[in-house]
């Protein structure tokens, strides 16, 4: 049964009484609508306070990549909290924290062995910058202190990732003469565009210290996709002028692309890669910058200047730590890459009829993603209503619908999620969607 729209009378107390303290994300308060109140959630769902279940076709946002509540990540934070759920990372290390860093080591390609447990993916990405100049000025080469990103590139909010994102569309480009500045290029494909980077870094090599993408999938700047090959043609180029070569993977790690990183569909191995958002299976905030083995003996050094000077309070928390080794042990014993690679098909199939829409520019997927691309999206508030009366949760943004559901999504929840979403889609293209 679909859900009905909520009215005033059924806004719970609760959400009355914190609207003027809450600050709400990406949204402008006086014009958004009111937030969702949800107040549990359980396998693929969301469930309002009025008892309503919504699908989500978000996973909050990559995270939930086993479905919410998962017995097993539960019973082992469960475990923790009662034993140590917090202590610092300084001069102290903690069996959790030792556990999960040997086995990211294991599982990421190649000589990625050094891991920087931190809090959050902007984090992540801090650590890597800093971690790109620093490796250079240990190494007396003092000029390298810039980046190149990518347009529709989006890497975070905090102040050094906010300079890696797309100057022009991003949602911080009205902070130019703020951020660090960057080089911002576009994404090469083709032999010629790819030569005409491989020019465009040479001419800049002194000035820099690395290059950084999102592999296969840039995210929240755009959901657009590019092919292995142009992660094998970055990797050359960072080998051919002595740069450093940054994989964001904060999104499409574990398992997101089908495969468990997806610069592995390119046998490719970065100097850094950063991780996060899937990381505790969606139970809590972390994120980890690992580097290789070769990156790593730049700061291991007799001078105490040469260290990494960097260490958020809630690094490696024990109950973030003990989150993420019960995920890990889910893919392990849990066919997750095999049901990433089967959901591709049913978003494929279920989000098919929206190519006959008039505003729809592209449909896409790759793994558990799908993207439908409109011409200009607007209405969005009436689009996210109609979703929400048809049971599902999704929130578009620039111009596309999107859904990245969790990865074990059962394929009827899977056509149903799909099936909502082409009617909404339907109903907007026909601006017929109700008034909200």
């Amino acid at each position: 049964m679909k859900s009905t729209a909520p009215d005033q009378h059924t806004i719970p107390s609760w959400q009355q009484s914190t609207a003027d303290h809450l600050w709400m994300p990406y949204c402008q308060q006086k014009t958004a609508p009111r937030p969702l109140p949800v107040v549990a959630t359980e396998g693929m769902h969301l469930i309002l306070d009025d008892g309503r279940r919504l699908i989500d076709g978000l996973a909050s946002w990559w995270t939930a990549c086993h479905g919410y509540n998962h017995p097993a990540i539960a019973a082992g934070v469960t475990e923790q909290l009662q034993q140590m759920p917090h202590v610092m990372f300084g001069g102290i290390q903690h069996p959790p924290a030792a556990k999960l860093a040997t086995r990211l080591a294991a599982l990421l390609p190649g000589d990625l062995n050094r891991v920087f447990l931190c809090d959050s993916g902007s984090v992540a990405i801090e650590v890597a910058m800093k971690m790109a100049v620093q490796s250079y000025l240990n190494r007396n080469q003092s000029g390298r202190l810039r980046f190149i990103s990518f347009r529709n590139a989006y890497h975070g909010d905090t102040t050094g990732a906010m300079s890696l994102c797309d100057p022009v569309t991003s949602m911080h480009a009205h902070f130019k003469g703020f951020l660090l500045e960057q080089y911002p290029a576009p994404l090469p494909r083709t032999r010629q565009e790819i030569a005409d980077f491989n020019r465009f870094v040479k001419e800049r090599r002194d000035d820099l210290a690395g290059i950084v993408i999102e592999p296969l999938i840039q995210g929240a700047g755009g959901m657009r996709f590019h092919d292995p090959e142009t992660l094998v043609a970055l990797r050359n180029c960072c080998d051919d002028n002595d740069l450093l070569l940054i994989a964001d993977e904060i999104a499409t790690g574990f398992g997101r692309t089908g495969t468990m990183f997806a610069c592995e569909q390119a046998d490719i191995v970065p100097d850094i890669i950063c991780v996060g958002k899937a990381l505790t299976g969606g139970t809590m905030g972390m994120a980890a910058t690992i580097a290789t083995d070769r990156l790593y003996q730049h700061f291991h050094s007799d001078q105490p200047q040469h260290a990494l000077m960097h260490g958020p309070t809630f690094m490696a928390n024990p109950l973030a730590c003990t989150a993420a080794n019960a995920s890990l042990d889910l893919f392990e014993t849990e066919p997750r890459l095999q049901q990433a690679q089967a959901l591709q098909k049913v978003l494929e199939e279920g989000l098919a009829p929206c190519r006959r829409l008039g505003s729809v520019v592209d449909v896409r997927t790759r793994g558990a993603v799908g993207v439908v691309q409109v011409k200009e999206l607007d209405r969005v508030p009436q689009m996210i209503a109609a979703a929400v009366q048809e049971g599902i949760w999704v929130r578009p943004f620039k111009d596309m619908v999107y859904v990245t559901p969790a990865l074990n999504m059962p394929h009827a929840v899977a056509e149903e999620l799909c099936g909502a979403l082409v009617k909404v889609l339907d109903a907007w293209d026909q601006d017929k969607l109700p008034i909200s």
